[in-house]
Formats: structure tokens, sequence, C-alpha cells
């Protein structure tokens, strides 16, 4: 991180149980190079092992990064720099709509085959990232199952997720995938509008779709973080962490950037 994103990312790290009187063992490395070793992963899709000298020992990197997925702290931490982004941008800090969709990876050897399953749709044989995400792009919430997991059965549970945290949102986009009773019972039961962006028979080739674009391009964040190319991952909570550690990468450069007021 440079000192412009340090400056941005240390008020809102959350404060460790011993500062606040609580008990527990102070830290023993400083958490920028802590954050700075885990950024470094994520972004270059190194193996723990291969952690380069200049950062802490990677035994205890990945305790670090182990105790935050463990604890949503590293939910926490991104939740509060989607919001300063969105103060920033003019927005109010609670979206009121966001776009829905999936993205299924290769799983790597490790991932074990009861988290693993085949996208017949995709052809993939590995994990499904089901995410929503709000209008400016930025992550709302995530969810990491098998490819052979159906979206309207995923979407079941991560919608549930998402609305339990986010009480203001009223408008959801999808695609072709998330239709039939999903639409009517989201809207019945929970006053949300599923509402389903369809591509025209008579398209051909690239076509940009209202509002599906915006998820699309989260997606092709994600593939530019290299460890994110492929889940390597043994536990889906730590590919789920790993998604939220990437969007930290854009989002504390974003906020380090000069801000330009629109018209």
């Amino acid at each position: 991180m440079t000192d412009a994103e340090w400056a941005v990312v240390r008020p809102l790290l959350p404060v460790p149980a011993w500062l606040l009187g609580r008990g527990g063992q102070p830290e023993a490395y400083c958490h920028r190079a802590i954050l700075n070793a885990i950024r470094y992963l994520v972004d270059n899709g190194i193996k723990w092992r291969a952690m380069p000298a200049d950062f802490p020992p990677w035994d205890r990197v990945y305790a670090f990064f182990r105790r935050w997925r463990d604890h949503g702290l590293a939910k926490e931490f991104h939740d509060r720099l989607r919001a300063r982004i969105r103060e920033r941008e003019g927005r109010d800090t609670e979206p009121t709509a966001g776009v829905i969709d999936s993205q299924s990876v290769k799983a790597d050897a490790v991932v074990s085959s009861d988290s693993c399953g085949f996208d017949g749709g995709k052809l993939i044989n590995g994990r499904k990232r089901h995410v929503v995400v709000d209008t400016l792009g930025l992550l709302l919430g995530v969810m990491v199952t098998a490819a052979v997991t159906g979206d309207r059965t995923a979407a079941q549970v991560l919608l549930r997720q998402v609305t339990d945290v986010h009480h203001q949102l009223e408008l959801v986009w999808a695609d072709g995938g998330y239709t039939g009773s999903l639409v009517e019972y989201w809207l019945t039961a929970f006053a949300l509008v599923l509402a389903i962006v369809k591509r025209s028979d008579d398209m051909r080739g690239f076509v940009v779709l209202p509002k599906r674009w915006i998820v699309e391009r989260f997606f092709a964040h994600l593939m530019r973080t290299r460890r994110l190319a492929r889940d390597y991952e043994r536990r889906t909570t730590s590919a789920e962490a790993m998604i939220y550690w990437s969007m930290t990468l854009l989002m504390t450069r974003r906020l380090a950037r000069p801000h330009t007021q629109r018209a």
C-alpha cells in the first residue's frame, strides 16, 4: 500500500481486543506489513509458503488471515471501505438496488470433492461464485458453492443474507437464469423486485446489456487478481474471504486517488 492508501485504511481497521482491554495477546507485527502480505498473495497468486522474505513469516500472515476470516473481520473491513466509497460518490451508504449473477471457475486438485461439482452449462468442473453487487459494482454479498449448484437455489440463500444486512434493498437485476417462481416469491415475501434482463434472440456477438454489465465488470476484476483465476482454497469460506480481499485492493486504490467531483 502507498502512504495515501494506508492513510485511508488505518482508521477503518477493526480494533484488536487487546487494545480495548478485553484480553488477548498483542500483535507481533505491524498491521500494514500483514495487510501488504495478504494483498500481495491475492494479487499475484502465490502459495502461502512462497511468501517473500520482505514480509512477515508466512504462518503468521496465514494465522492473521484465518483469524479475520473466522471472525468476519475481513468482511467488516471491506464493508467499511465500501461505505466510504459510496459516501465519496454522493450515494447513501445503504444501497437500494443491486445486480446478482454467478461465475463458474475451475478448481485446483486441493479442493475436496464435496465442495466441487460440474457446471453443465459452462462445462466447468469446479466451484461457482454467486455475488450481489450495487450499482457502482461494489460487492454486497458473496457465496461460494460447488459449480453444480443452480443459480436459483443459491439465490434463495444469498439474497436472504444480503437483505438481512441491507434493509433498504428494493430492486435486484438478474439474467434469465433466475426466472421462475423465485421472482414471485421475493416480491410477495420480501417486497424485493427481481428484474430479469434478458438477451434478445436476434443479438449477435458482444452486446452490452443494461445493468448486467456492472456485475460482469466485477467478475473481470476478480480474474485480474491471480489467486482468483482458479479456486485454490480448501474451504469455501476461504474462497469468499479471498474475494473480499480482492475488492479491498480495488477500493483502497480508488480512495487514494484524488476525487474529481462529477457534474
